[in-house]
């Protein structure tokens, strides 16, 4: 819910006197002061959907573990089960799954994505399902802290409806692309949605770019936490495709949902409506917003088309595997 701002006491509070000398006049309306119209980019809204995203996650893990039941699936070919006191909710070996989790079966199960399963037996579903599910408890950890200090923070400025959409729709823009580049590995979990929403903070701070007041440093400091994540993507095991496809696509939404009002429209706004000058906002943010609506659009169609025929983005871009592992002496990607 929106808190109201300082703007209604400066207009309640600060033209007493004008309403005054206004009253023998009633065809004159006397402007409350500029300096009344404070425009606050802090919190406006209660968070509540990113913590409900939390608990779905959460949930849907304790599920695919109640699912995956290691003592009866696991029959000891890869080791004991970890932590085997949880029962039927204990993890998988190290051998199999380090991360602490579930098998590849049970994440396949339960909606994890793959090529065969969307291409070959139609299971589109997989895009959206696969965004939920996570392939352990260090890798929901990780997912889930960067969802409270990113997602929080962005739905208190903006509500949840805009940040729910770049969350979803950049989760699945990131599945897309990185379903395009899969083969037959398994992907799951939120990272691409989670990059959606660093794709809307960059793009947010580019088409505001002239309310903020230390800019250069705010720029500096995004793109690095971009860069490093993304450089974590080239390790093994992390599927930096799905993290690009939801930053890409999360960078144009943010370009078309998060554009800020210019201050002389907001200074403006109480007027009559003959009587506002300014447009609500500059020209670059509607080109970037109509920019970016375009390539959104166009870009998600080629790549659900590619997806649909069966095609596989390797073969178009032999390079392009080394953007989610790269080999080294420590690792191969053969089996990534």
């Amino acid at each position: 819910m929106e808190r109201r701002r300082d703007v209604e006491s400066g207009v309640n509070g600060g033209n007493k006197n004008s309403r005054t000398e206004n009253n023998n006049n009633n065809n004159t309306y006397s402007a409350p002061p500029a300096s009344a119209y404070v425009y606050n980019p802090e919190t406006h809204w209660t968070s509540w959907l990113v913590p409900l995203f939390v608990v779905a996650n959460i949930a849907v893990f304790v599920v695919t573990m109640y699912i995956n039941n290691c003592h009866k699936h696991n029959l000891g070919f890869q080791g004991d089960c970890i932590a085997g006191f949880l029962g039927r909710f204990s993890f998988q070996p190290l051998q199999e799954n380090p991360l602490l989790g579930p098998s590849s079966s049970a994440l396949t199960k339960m909606g994890g994505l793959k090529w065969d399963n969307v291409v070959n037996h139609h299971q589109g579903w997989r895009l959206v399902t696969c965004i939920w599910l996570h392939a352990g408890v260090i890798h929901l950890l990780a997912n889930m802290l960067s969802l409270v200090f990113i997602g929080i923070r962005l739905e208190q400025q903006f509500g949840f409806l805009r940040i729910g959409i770049i969350y979803l729709v950049s989760g699945f823009g990131g599945s897309v692309l990185s379903c395009l580049f899969l083969g037959n590995h398994i992907s799951v979990g939120a990272s691409g949605a989670l990059f959606g929403l660093l794709g809307a903070m960059l793009a947010e701070l580019i088409t505001n770019w002239t309310i903020y007041s230390n800019k250069v440093m705010a720029l500096l400091t995004l793109l690095v936490i971009i860069v490093i994540n993304l450089a974590i993507g080239i390790l093994p095991h992390v599927d930096n495709f799905a993290h690009i496809g939801g930053f890409l696509v999360g960078l144009l939404l943010g370009f078309i949902l998060l554009p800020r009002p210019q201050f002389g429209w907001l200074e403006q706004r109480h007027l009559p409506a003959g009587v506002r000058l300014k447009s609500k906002y500059k020209a670059y943010q509607y080109v970037l917003l109509i920019a970016s609506l375009i390539l959104l659009v166009a870009g998600l169609t080629v790549a659900l088309v590619m997806l649909l025929r069966g095609e596989n983005g390797n073969d178009h871009c032999h390079w392009c595997r080394y953007i989610t592992c790269v080999p080294t002496s420590k690792w191969e990607c053969s089996d990534t």
